[in-house]
């Protein structure tokens, strides 16, 4: 190994060297990685954006393409996680980091040229798309790389922070992107689209090109500032994990909370142009659709230090039942079959209170595995990487469900009935296993 590269000797776990030389090292790991992090998720969402407008400047794409395009950063990030959750013990914290980094700008690149021509096919968007999800993809080797550097005791505040901020930049993209697009600042690549309803000239280039120089800067810091942790092993001695009943269950936690997360955040501005702009003409998604992914991004930082604390398992509890309880109001309320502009305002409200609840989930179940996971921390953050691998397919499977559900019964509802019972299958395991007087790994 290359000893400028890789640390020797580093175990969190030892109080002594934690106080003296190990807390730096973490927290110093943690501002990179985090930062890094930050832009992925911004990468991972700029389609978010981008289908809201694509319409309105000229292409022809329907409402179920339009559900496909914003799915397919969804369908990469979650098979790009799958990939990821074996990396770090292969290769390292610095050479999977920086590297990831780097690559991000190329679809970046494709994106702001793509959108300046209005001859671009949807093939070519699908195919953009799909590259957009590397921004996803590679969370899945942030977070374990990070359960490696910081002690059982804090790991759910470390986790919380970065999967925190990492989750700032989906409202980053929806908040800064309106702004962004009305400025000149690429104008010299002979840019600039036109409003057809309006006649108004957007840069709708902008929002892909602004984070180039970004990733470009972030990808060096990481190349020339990161170490990495020697918890070797190969993809097939990795494989353990898939042996023990918890990695199963985990995922099933994870998807009720990050799942339901992503795939709102993808899905939420869709939805609010499907369901309340032909009641409310004035109505813009994106004045309100970076709300939900702030208010979850929020409460996942917060509640990271709550459940180091109090342990993850009460929160995830409180999560599941809540979310089923505002999933049945939407149904019921007629919130997602709305006959005027008036109910906009609940079903913001209830939208914005199931972000506020997975925030709350995403850090519980992350404070939950190191735990659950215990005897092996190589284990523990294997199956981190995987439960958020198979939960970033959250992006994909809301966006195409949604559009599959209003084909087979006219409108959502379906789609949130299978939501209840994945979240009531998902309430039950964490009880059961986790929570109840006497359960087998209470945490």
């Amino acid at each position: 190994m290359n000893n400028s590269e890789w640390l020797s000797n580093y175990d969190p776990s030892d109080e002594g060297f934690w106080n003296s030389t190990g807390k730096k090292i973490a927290w110093k790991t943690l501002t990179i990685t985090t930062t890094a992090l930050l832009f992925s998720f911004a990468t991972w969402f700029l389609y978010s954006v981008i289908v809201i407008k694509l319409p309105q400047i000229g292409y022809q794409f329907s409402d179920d393409q339009l559900f496909w395009l914003a799915a397919m950063p969804g369908l990469a990030g979650g098979i790009l996680r799958i990939v990821n959750t074996f990396l770090i013990p292969i290769y390292g914290t610095k050479k999977v980091i920086s590297i990831t980094t780097f690559i991000k700008i190329i679809p970046l690149l494709m994106l702001g040229f793509a959108v300046m021509d209005p001859n671009t096919s949807f093939q070519y968007f699908m195919v953009i798309g799909f590259l957009m999800g590397i921004g996803g993809g590679d969370f899945s080797s942030y977070m374990p790389s990070t359960s490696l550097f910081f002690p059982k005791k804090e790991a759910g505040t470390a986790l919380g922070i970065q999967a925190g901020i990492g989750n700032f930049g989906v409202s980053l993209v929806q908040l800064l992107s309106p702004l962004i697009m009305s400025l000149t600042i690429f104008s010299f690549l002979g840019g600039g689209e036109t409003i057809i309803a309006t006649g108004k000239k957007i840069y709708l280039e902008n929002i892909a090109f602004i984070y180039v120089v970004p990733l470009f800067i972030t990808g060096i810091w990481a190349w020339f500032s990161l170490k990495s942790i020697p918890v070797m092993a190969t993809f097939r001695e990795q494989l353990d994990i898939f042996k023990d009943k918890h990695t199963l269950y985990c995922t099933m936690t994870y998807i009720m909370t990050f799942g339901i997360f992503a795939g709102l955040s993808a899905s939420f501005p869709l939805m609010i142009k499907n369901l309340y702009v032909p009641l409310d003409k004035d109505l813009d998604p994106l004045q309100y659709a970076f709300y939900g992914p702030l208010i979850g991004s929020a409460t996942r930082i917060i509640f990271g230090k709550v459940a180091d604390k109090i342990g993850g398992a009460f929160l995830t509890q409180l999560t599941g039942l809540c979310l089923i309880l505002l999933f049945l109001t939407l149904i019921f309320g007629g919130y997602l079959t709305p006959t005027s502009k008036n109910d906009f305002k609940a079903f913001l409200a209830i939208i914005l209170c199931i972000f506020f609840f997975t925030g709350i989930g995403n850090a519980a179940t992350f404070k939950q595995y190191p735990v659950i996971f215990s005897n092996s921390p190589r284990k523990a953050a294997g199956v981190i990487g995987w439960t958020a691998a198979v939960a970033a397919f959250g992006p994909f499977v809301f966006n195409v469900l949604i559009s599959q559900s209003r084909a087979i019964s006219g409108d959502a509802r379906l789609f949130f009935w299978f939501l209840i019972v994945g979240c009531v299958m998902a309430t039950f395991v964490n009880w059961y296993f986790y929570t109840r007087k006497g359960c087998e790994r209470p945490c």
